[in-house]
């Protein structure tokens, strides 16, 4: 007979031991991160969509909109790490967060449109609302950790308060200065809370779970460019497509390579500034890859005649993701002991990209080079570490 698993309908909520041997993402953490991939496809196309009709205020859009996905996104991963303890109650409350973040994109194209959607900030409330219970959940099962996590129910809730608040703003200049100051506001949210007493995530649980959202990002950038290849086929535009669809896979393949090239659990063990840096940090490196799907599918608009703007716009906005994802990446290798020359490699690819972008070449030409670039830069990690060892 099969064994079957009993879930409790609530059990006290203790903390997770974060030196836990052999933790690795649950399956309902994996469902958590599809959901949520939903929101980034969706405002990964509406940025596909602004650049090829050469909007290019969407960008502040997708960045704003994609800091409400990625900070839900952050804050459960961190919590579960600490304080997952399985019960009924907690799994509803997981699939209330998966729920608002299903709400926040189907608001996402509003907002892009009008500047402001009750939709979006509906679905983040629930999201956060959720985050409150969670947290006060562990205040009233961990005793140790109660002020540290009342401070970050009563944070979340009054920040939220705040982002409801600011439906009633009006203006381009109020929505982003407003935005920005709250912006801050949820970033001192956690600075504030560990001061009480750090949450007992677990390091390496943590690296997996911010590993295996990169790999679905990517897949997302593949998904996205081959429905811009279908699509483009469908209407017998070929020419320029074989240099796109090629370095489009150098560049997802690379970009994966250049993520693993070293473990990331001891980046968030080498100190409260370090996990700070490195866990914000990845708010780029997650942004870029996403922009990247965009550009690329904005690229084969371009070749099938379909997009409104140049072939200069598009390579730069290309260049400049991947640019953003390699900087990040080099920073936080730094941080883990890279030798110079790797950050000197890594600096430089970036600039190369941004170089070639701005000459403007066709695009299909600025894809392969990307492609291209990242490629070499990956074989000289592989020749360099191999010489080492």
């Amino acid at each position: 007979m099969s064994h079957v698993n009993v879930v409790p309908l609530s059990r006290r909520m203790q903390p997770r031991d974060p030196h836990e041997p052999h933790r690795v993402a649950t399956p309902l953490e994996l469902l958590f991160d599809l959901v949520f991939v939903v929101a980034i496809a969706s405002a990964a196309a509406q940025w596909h969509h602004g650049l090829a009709e050469g909007h290019l205020g969407d960008l502040v859009n997708f960045v704003m909109v994609f800091f409400a996905i990625w900070w839900a996104w952050m804050n459960y991963t961190w919590f579960a790490s600490s304080y997952d303890c399985d019960d009924v109650t907690y799994r509803l409350l997981t699939f209330a967060i998966m729920a608002g973040s299903l709400m926040l994109a189907a608001g996402i194209p509003e907002l892009f449109s009008t500047e402001q959607s009750g939709l979006v900030v509906g679905g983040y409330a629930v999201m956060r609302f959720a985050m409150v219970a969670m947290w006060l959940r562990a205040a009233a099962g961990h005793p140790e950790g109660r002020r540290t996590a009342l401070t970050y129910a009563s944070g979340i809730a009054i920040v939220q308060v705040l982002w409801i608040a600011r439906l009633l703003l009006q203006g381009q200049t109020a929505l982003l200065v407003s935005f920005f100051a709250l912006v801050v506001l949820e970033l001192l949210v956690p600075i504030v809370a560990e001061r009480h007493g750090s949450t007992p995530f677990h390091p390496h649980h943590i690296a997996e779970r911010y590993a295996l959202l990169t790999i679905i990002v990517l897949g997302e950038v593949v998904l996205a460019s081959v429905q811009a290849v279908q699509g483009a086929l469908a209407q017998g535009a070929e020419a320029g497509l074989l240099a796109i669809v090629a370095g489009g896979l150098l560049i997802v393949f690379s970009m994966w390579w250049l993520y693993f090239k070293r473990e990331h659990a001891g980046l968030f063990e080498g100190g409260i500034r370090n996990t700070f840096v490195t866990g914000y940090g990845h708010y780029l490196v997650f942004v870029s890859v996403a922009a990247t799907g965009a550009a690329l599918a904005a690229a084969v608009d371009l070749v099938q005649g379909e997009a409104h703007t140049t072939a200069r716009v598009v390579g730069l906005a290309l260049a400049g993701a991947v640019a953003v994802y390699v900087w990040c990446l080099t920073a936080m290798h730094a941080m883990a002991g890279a030798p110079v020359a790797e950050t000197r490699v890594g600096v430089v690819v970036g600039l190369v990209l941004l170089a070639v972008a701005a000459l403007a070449p066709p695009v299909g030409v600025t894809v392969l080079t990307t492609g291209l670039v990242l490629a070499a830069a990956v074989a000289h990690h592989v020749w360099t570490t191999r010489a080492v060892a």
